[in-house]
């Protein structure tokens, strides 16, 4: 039996990609050596700190649902259908992937706001969004639907509609072959959009200042408990810094091997 021979990499490759690992790594070893490690349980778990850290989580969560219940059907139609704009209406919903946080947050702002196109509708049925709870959900989702979409159509395109066609002729009706067929098939990249979004959430910053401001307890996230204590209290900013990249690596990790191969 002929064995196959593996082809292996061209080891001129190694060296941009070690140069890569050590831009990623090198300023997260920096930050490790930066910390005061005697006072950093005393810095992690003040109330502002645990105030702004669950908050973040709660928000996260929710934004990542929202995600997936707007992400999901918003792929299958980029992947499953043919119009005329679409490729114009794909450039469009991945916007917030090039464009900077802060210009969402306005965009936010100007649509939400006390004055914006649906905030001023909304104050008079008493629904104020600008500046709350509610509005570090939207930013977040804003900043973090593009990559669960993107994820999942990519999934959606590699498995093809072969199984779909298959169980259509069998006699499944669409909402059967999408609940029974599609879902399954593409979980790993729904999964990993899932994870993505929440990292991406996790970490947002600018929309959510600009369109939600910084309220103790109300809108005040861990990325802006950090920025906060930049000035006034550099190791206690180093410390949530490292907390937040703990976490977002354990999500992450977790994610990975749960969809490990046994």
């Amino acid at each position: 039996m002929t064995r196959v021979r593996a082809v292996g990499l061209p080891r001129w490759l190694l060296v941009p990609a070690a140069l890569g690992v050590t831009l990623v790594l090198l300023p997260l070893v920096a930050m490790v050596l930066r910390v005061p490690w005697t006072d950093f349980p005393a810095l992690v778990s003040g109330e502002s700190a645990q105030e702004a850290l669950w908050l973040s989580l709660r928000t996260s969560a929710l934004s990542t649902v929202l995600c997936v219940l707007l992400g999901v059907p918003m792929a299958m139609v980029l992947a499953r259908t043919s119009f005329r704009g679409q490729s114009v209406l794909r450039s469009l919903v991945l916007v917030p992937l090039v464009l900077p946080p802060v210009v969402g947050g306005i965009a936010l702002l100007y649509t939400f706001g006390r004055q914006g196109l649906l905030g001023e509708s909304l104050e008079l049925l008493g629904i104020r969004v600008a500046f709350s709870t509610a509005a570090v959900v939207l930013a977040q989702t804003f900043v973090a639907l593009p990559f669960l979409v993107l994820s999942l159509e990519g999934s959606l395109r590699t498995a093809g509609e072969r199984y779909d066609v298959v169980a259509a002729s069998l006699g499944a009706s669409p909402s059967t072959v999408f609940r029974r067929v599609t879902i399954p098939l593409t979980l790993p990249g729904l999964v990993s959009g899932a994870v993505l979004a929440f990292a991406r959430a996790l970490g947002e910053f600018g929309a959510t200042i600009t369109f939600a401001g910084s309220l103790e307890g109300v809108t005040r996230t861990l990325p802006l408990e950090v920025y906060l204590l930049r000035e006034s209290d550099p190791d206690g900013a180093v410390a949530l810094s490292l907390l937040l990249v703990v976490v977002a690596v354990v999500v992450i990790g977790a994610t990975r091997q749960g969809r490990a191969p046994r």
